[in-house]
């Protein structure tokens, strides 16, 4: 018996590393599957390999006849949405504010926000219908700063604080819960590899070495915290915003040199 029997999960971004993970991760839990990406070939490779549990939907999270088909399509298939994984989201190059172009500031606000807004508007519908569900829609922790060169990144997670705690407080009575995941830096193509041509990755200049738990997180890491929060045992936890981050908010952490010396 898996955690997840007879649910129905829908993940947005689902073949990116951290989408592909949460993916596969509530596959194991026993729950039909439906990947939803603009990747076409990846997302029915994955499907395939995963069996008769899982849907590839096109879904072009900018896009509200996308989100309109994909929920269709999984209600034809499983019936109604249990779980939505507002999962999608993109970076955008490097660059201060007077240097970054207002098209750069509107799609990456197009996918990390209106995409999650699209998304609960058109699954919450399908959630009532099933007697209830849950909503996690994935932020980050510049949710909770200001980081420069990244000002449309930054401005669209700080958005899905708002998002999630209003439609927490219009879907609770419907037996529909919405919270956030704030992840750090997590290994994926998204931090390994350029947001650019020509533009060094992230990891290229970012260093967790001074932060307590010295290291990247893994995507299993975050797939793991996503299961519990969309479980029945986090059922009380409502419009809650949970971090994982090695500690990386908390700022530098004494090293072990200076803690003998503390000693």
């Amino acid at each position: 018996m898996g955690r997840f029997d007879n649910q129905t999960v829908l993940v947005t971004g689902g073949t990116g590393g951290m989408g592909s993970s949460h993916i596969q991760a509530y596959h194991r839990e026993g729950a039909n599957v439906v990947i939803g990406d603009v990747a076409n070939d990846i997302g029915r490779d994955l499907a395939s390999r995963l069996g008769e549990r899982a849907l590839f939907v096109h879904l072009d999270v900018t896009n509200e006849d996308d989100w309109a088909d994909a929920v269709d399509a999984t209600a034809s298939r499983f019936g109604p949405i249990s779980i939505l994984v507002n999962n999608a989201g993109i970076q955008n190059p490097a660059a201060p504010i007077e240097h970054t172009e207002r098209r750069t500031w509107e799609r990456v606000f197009a996918v990390n926000i209106t995409g999650q807004f699209l998304g609960i508007k058109a699954v919450a519908p399908s959630m009532r219908q099933g007697g209830g569900g849950v909503i996690v829609n994935i932020a980050s922790t510049m949710a909770h700063g200001g980081t420069p060169f990244y000002a449309p990144y930054v401005a669209s997670k700080w958005a899905v604080r708002g998002l999630t705690k209003s439609a927490a407080l219009e879907l609770g009575r419907d037996n529909i819960r919405v919270n956030s995941i704030h992840p750090g830096v997590v290994s994926t193509p998204l931090i390994n590899e350029p947001t650019v041509a020509g533009q060094a990755p992230i990891i290229d200049f970012y260093s967790p070495e001074p932060f307590a738990i010295p290291r990247l997180a893994e995507p299993e890491e975050i797939s793991k915290l996503l299961l519990f929060v969309t479980s029945a045992d986090a059922s009380f936890a409502t419009g809650s915003e949970f971090v994982l981050d090695g500690g990386l908010m908390l700022g530098p952490a004494l090293q072990p040199d200076l803690a003998v010396a503390a000693d």
